[in-house]
């Protein structure tokens, strides 16, 4: 056996077997968010259960994804923070077209929303960006996110700059950061099944009005 073919078959060979509980139209709301919002509660008990994965395009068809933190839900729709001219920022902004990932694994739970991304108003970003701790508000006028730097060294350098920069007062909202928001037309809920029998509900969005579909695993 080659030493990359004992890898293959140790990651072949993980598997855990899903639980008996199920998701069925009985355990829907009207409304999606509802239901996310009673499956985020549920998340509570895990580690940044907040925590989301945020998949855009570039102009070229290009994919990326990344993990972010959820930082506002509403009936508008979900809402995270980013530096504007990152990666991420550049191609929402470009192709508002996304995809979000929940990824509840403890729970044998996934949630898979593709929707619509905008940039939230700028007092929407002010009153986020006021609540972070200082710490986190320097890091995001110092960091030139997505772009090639030098060094270590020099993210410190231009960190302590801010700092020094901003040494009374408040640290002011950066012209280059903000919130985006969005907003679903499609939901799924999946939840794990014995034997790879997952149950998958979707809500899809159909003239003001959702609509539930089940999907095969």
């Amino acid at each position: 056996m080659s030493a990359d073919e004992a890898p293959r078959e140790q990651l072949a060979a993980l598997r855990r077997e899903y639980g008996d509980r199920g998701l069925d139209l009985p355990d829907l709301t009207e409304e999606p968010l509802d239901l996310f919002r009673r499956w985020l509660d549920d998340a509570s008990v895990l580690h940044e259960p907040n925590a989301m994965v945020v998949a855009s395009v570039s102009g070229d068809g290009r994919p990326s994804a990344r993990m972010v933190l959820l930082k506002g839900l509403d009936e508008r729709g979900f809402v995270f923070f980013t530096n504007y001219s990152s990666r991420k920022g550049s191609e929402l902004d470009a192709r508002p077209d996304v995809a979000l990932l929940f990824p509840w694994h403890d729970l044998q739970r996934q949630v898979r929303v593709e929707g619509k991304a905008s940039r939230v108003p700028k007092e929407e970003s002010q009153a986020y960006f006021s609540s972070r701790p200082r710490g986190s508000q320097i890091g995001a006028w110092a960091s030139p996110q997505s772009r090639v730097v030098t060094s270590r060294e020099a993210l410190d350098s231009a960190y302590d700059a801010v700092e020094a920069r901003f040494t009374k007062g408040d640290v002011p909202l950066p012209p280059y950061w903000g919130g985006y928001r969005v907003e679903p037309r499609t939901i799924e809920f999946w939840q794990g099944r014995k034997g790879r029998m997952h149950d998958r509900l979707v809500y899809h969005r159909d003239d003001g009005s959702w609509i539930v579909e089940r999907l095969a695993p």
